[in-house]
């Protein structure tokens, strides 16, 4: 008896307002479902770290059934070694594979010196991640993007790139599946706060491979990141407005014909003339 108990999986304390947020955003929005089977990207910073153990407790005390596997992606790169994070996982019960890749390699072919290429890695762990999915039969993958991370996307795609485009809470892939962000509407205090509270080393930007080679830093993230830390230290209420106004949004009010609603004009004219002045 005494055996079974030294092996009973080990459970992460959480906050009742960071399971809240959890489970009405999962609710909303209908990420998880009976039946899923969801693949979670594990990097092993405080935000997927977050998300998985949230999973788990969903698993232990939603009315309905899923299934969920944490993958972690191996760039391959010499001395890379994920067997704390492995164990971490084995301890509180959460199923845990590491993905072998070659990016490293072939990153040393396509990335010029002196570019930024926090983006390049990102989109190749996520192909890794949605190539892992494919070959075993996940209908869902799992990031961990939070609040903070989308307002962040909205303002760098807005002063950046001149479009209006933040992060859905679910979205359908071109391979099928569907990617969820479970964590949206938490903030990232409340995942810092979750992983300083159980005190779990997590894994940070040294794990990178942008970190071994001559890149610029992100420097539009980290610059919008400041600007909206020092915004909200003025206006406290900031991201509650922010959030609300994610909800609630006119698009027929901006600069883009093909939203408005006209009575007086054609729907090809409007299309016609839009396309002109492109």
């Amino acid at each position: 008896m005494s055996d079974q108990r030294n092996h009973k999986p080990k459970r992460a304390k959480i906050s009742k307002k960071l399971l809240r947020v959890f489970g009405k955003t999962n609710a909303q929005y209908r990420l998880i479902q009976e039946g899923d089977r969801v693949l979670v990207g594990l990097s092993g910073g405080k935000d997927s770290l977050s998300l998985v153990h949230l999973l788990k407790n969903m698993q232990l005390h939603a009315p309905f059934d899923f299934e969920f596997r944490a993958v972690t992606v191996r760039y391959g790169m010499e001395g890379e070694d994920y067997t704390a994070l492995s164990e971490h996982c084995r301890a509180y019960g959460i199923p845990h594979e590491v993905y072998e890749t070659n990016i490293y390699a072939i990153s040393q072919e396509t990335i010029r010196e002196g570019s930024s290429f926090c983006s390049y890695f990102s989109r190749m762990r996520r192909g890794a991640l949605y190539s892992y999915a494919a070959e075993h039969g996940f209908g869902k993958v799992a990031l961990g993007h939070h609040f903070d991370d989308a307002v962040e996307s909205f303002f760098m795609n807005m002063f950046y790139n001149g479009v209006l485009r933040s992060m859905a809470p679910i979205y359908k892939a071109d391979r099928g599946f569907h990617v969820i962000r479970p964590l949206i509407e938490a903030r990232e205090s409340q995942l810092r706060a979750f992983a300083e509270e159980n005190g779990f080393a997590t894994i940070g930007d040294e794990a990178c491979p942008a970190m071994r080679i001559a890149v610029k830093e992100p420097y539009a993230r980290a610059a919008t990141k400041e600007w909206l830390r020092q915004m909200e230290g003025e206006q406290e209420d900031l991201f509650k407005r922010i959030k609300a106004s994610f909800k609630h949004i006119h698009d027929d009010t901006f600069l883009d014909p093909a939203r408005w609603k006209r009575e007086d004009i054609g729907s090809e004219e409007l299309r016609v003339g839009l396309d002109r002045n492109r």
